[in-house]
């Protein structure tokens, strides 16, 4: 059995997307998945990325491409009444469900739909109490949003996947390898199945490319 964990933030519509995609695209296979939450926004600062939301036309593209995929995959999405904003309410929300920096699927899930179901503000202090109700049977004894704890996984997630070359969400990492965006699933699975290409030269071989 393979191990992956998966990084993601909640504020990404592709990891909404490629968590949904995720079972349907490694159907068969013998594998684990480890949900970790990340700040995104300190992914991007590491590599001086303004992200999507940051240009004008990529965030126009960004939303129409969104969108786009939600109807072709059949998966119910809706551009959140405020975007972008800050994700930390909800990624130290699901923590609060963690011993370990880990959430399980059900919480991950709860989130994500949170955020790109409805097309609601995610940040609404109402519907924020409403998701706290709905983790309230997976938030450990004392911890909240607001609790130290959380913060401090956040914070140690962010930095194991920095420490791992992860750039962007959603990211895969399995064995040594990192796979990044929701157009990588078929790669993975490939990975997962023994693809005999994983072990000739292509996978490291740009970095013997020098850059002009």
């Amino acid at each position: 059995m393979k191990h992956i964990t998966f990084y993601l933030d909640f504020l990404s519509p592709y990891a909404w997307l490629a968590f949904e995609r995720l079972p349907l695209e490694l159907e068969g296979l013998s594998y684990s998945v480890r949900y970790r939450p990340v700040l995104l926004g300190a992914l991007l600062k590491q590599h001086g990325n303004p992200g999507p939301g940051g240009i004008t036309p990529k965030r126009d593209w960004t939303f129409r491409h969104v969108a786009w995929l939600g109807h072709a995959l059949g998966i119910p999405l809706k551009m959140p009444a405020r975007f972008p904003f800050s994700p930390l309410p909800l990624l130290r929300q699901a923590l609060a469900c963690s011993d370990d920096g880990s959430v399980n699927r059900f919480v991950t899930g709860t989130v994500l739909r949170h955020v790109w179901a409805d097309g609601q503000d995610a940040l609404d202090p109402q519907r924020l109490e409403a998701l706290a109700q709905a983790l309230a049977e997976q938030t450990r004894p004392g911890q909240s949003s607001t609790s130290e704890a959380p913060k401090a996984l956040l914070r140690a997630n962010t930095d194991a996947a920095i420490a791992q070359g992860v750039f962007g969400v959603p990211a895969f990492v399995v064995d040594d390898k990192l796979f990044w965006g929701l157009d990588s699933l078929p790669m993975l699975r490939a990975y997962l199945t023994g693809d005999a290409w994983f072990d000739g030269p292509d996978w490291d071989a740009v970095r013997q490319l020098p850059t002009a």
